[in-house]
């Protein structure tokens, strides 16, 4: 019978500790604000643990910022985009994983060069083509803008690659066409994948300022990241309500996350890997 291996315990052992470091040193800010939030208004950092908490600090940080409306338009905005993104990452991957023809490693260059390139760079040109299209103050200025993205494209053009010819060739002979293929094999196929764009594409246009606040001036058109921005002006002084409006801000893209994390791990970890 072969003794355990103490290297290996040892080793075990300080990657145990060194997640529990890092776990500790990610959730401690997270802590903190959450705690913060159930504080009362006169409550500072330094006394929090002398403090009567109470959930009265959401009540008024949900009315006086009006999130009801920030959030439907956040969530109308970062579904469209989504949806966008998935349908356009899907045809372009596809095809860069699949399909021959003359110039597509140039145009996979193509596509990776545009995720080195920052959106504030383009944001002047995009104002334009929006403004020539009357498209300013609009959903469509805050959809568009994001609706294709480089990331997406690549990521599942490298899912694409994992999974075997084979299963192509099946459907083609059963008389499948290229589109058919996609939507009743590929796809299914690529559900870890498409998981990991929908709440990276999600989270990313849900937590997104840059946008709304470049390309909306209307009130009606106030995201959750504008209402917060807003508020934040409002209530400087007054931490237990930012607390409490971060709070309401994050809690959906956190419950989002965790009923996704396992697709999204594992979209994460088998992409690149071509069999």
């Amino acid at each position: 019978m072969s003794k355990p291996n103490p290297n290996l315990k040892s080793g075990d052992f300080l990657s145990l500790v060194v997640l529990l470091l890092g776990a500790f040193i990610v959730l401690l800010p997270l802590f903190v604000v959450f705690l913060t939030s159930f504080a009362p208004v006169s409550a500072n950092p330094e006394n929090l643990s002398k403090s009567n908490w109470s959930l009265a600090n959401y009540g008024v940080a949900w009315q006086q910022g009006k999130f009801l409306l920030a959030f439907a338009n956040s969530t109308l905005v970062a579904i469209a985009v989504t949806a966008f993104q998935i349908v356009t990452s899907a045809l372009a991957g596809y095809a860069l994983a699949r399909l021959k023809f003359r110039g597509r490693q140039t145009l996979l260059l193509v596509v990776l060069a545009t995720l080195v390139i920052p959106f504030q760079l383009l944001v002047i040109p995009i104002f334009l083509v929006l403004k020539w299209g009357h498209l300013i103050n609009t959903y469509w200025a805050l959809i568009l803008p994001t609706a294709v993205n480089g990331f997406g494209i690549f990521l599942l053009r490298q899912y694409f690659q994992t999974i075997p010819v084979e299963l192509e060739e099946a459907a083609a002979i059963d008389g499948a066409n290229r589109l058919q293929i996609l939507w009743r094999v590929m796809l299914p196929l690529a559900r870890p994948a498409l998981v990991t764009l929908f709440l990276f594409t999600f989270i990313g246009e849900w937590n997104d300022l840059f946008k709304p606040l470049v390309f909306t001036t209307r009130p009606e058109l106030r995201t959750v990241q504008l209402a917060l921005a807003e508020f934040q002006e409002q209530f400087t002084n007054n931490w237990p309500l930012m607390m409490a409006a971060v709070t309401i801000a994050t809690v959906p893209v956190m419950v989002l996350f965790l009923i996704g994390q396992r697709q999204f791990i594992q979209g994460i970890a088998t992409t690149g890997i071509k069999n």
